[in-house]
């Protein structure tokens, strides 16, 4: 007897459960992320990017079959298109990003960490001069407020997209992002380090991607 195609698509669904692996994350972000993998969110900082010194650090598992592409969102707070917070205030200043990442398997062992080898393309940056940090009345996209602002490329974090005419991620010392609000708690691996755009200030939204072979 031939098995129907609902049998067929279950022992199809059956062999890639069994496939599977298991995989534990931990992620820092300055000031917020989602984690895609193949396009599927997996995890997402439970604490909104509108609260005050909203760093933290996130840990949660996840399946996927290798190879697979890690896809991560990250931003840093601004108030509106001048990359700006407090704005009006003596505290008015540029933020500063930063994320940290590392993924490993059921052993325990690192599969993936953030590093020099990720792709990453920034979609917002501003000010594009940073002397609008100290205007009276910062405008967006007036003057030294002037900003560069993409849309998410369909596709960025699925397995066909080519990103290999985007940037490679900047990496930082602990020292320049100061990271801070749950990046103690998690024991991260020698090899895993802080990274961002091209500037720590300027950037404030990436995308950042890498397939885990």
């Amino acid at each position: 007897m031939k098995p129907t195609a609902a049998l067929l698509s279950l022992l199809s669904l059956s062999g890639t459960a069994l496939c599977a692996e298991t995989f534990s994350a931990d992620v820092w972000a300055d000031n917020w992320f989602e984690m895609r993998i193949n396009g599927t969110l997996v995890a997402k900082d439970s604490v909104p990017i509108t609260t005050e010194r909203s760093f933290n650090a996130e840990s949660f598992a996840f399946e996927a079959d290798r190879p697979f592409v890690i896809g991560l969102f990250a931003k840093d707070f601004k108030e509106d298109d001048t990359g700006l917070e407090y704005i009006g205030t003596g505290r008015q200043q540029m933020g500063d990003g930063g994320v940290i990442v590392q993924i490993k398997n059921e052993a325990g062992e690192p599969v993936a960490v953030s590093n020099a080898d990720w792709r990453c393309l920034v979609t917002h940056a501003a000010p594009l001069d940073k002397s609008c940090e100290r205007s009276a009345n910062p405008v967006a996209g007036q003057g030294a407020c002037a900003f560069e602002a993409t849309e998410q490329p369909d596709g960025w974090d699925l397995t066909g997209f080519d990103a290999s005419d985007w940037p490679r991620a900047s990496v930082y010392s602990k020292r320049e992002v100061s990271p801070k609000g749950g990046y103690d708690r998690i024991d991260w691996v020698e090899q895993a380090e802080l990274i961002w755009g091209p500037d720590l200030e300027q950037s404030n939204t990436i995308l950042c991607r890498l397939t885990v072979e």
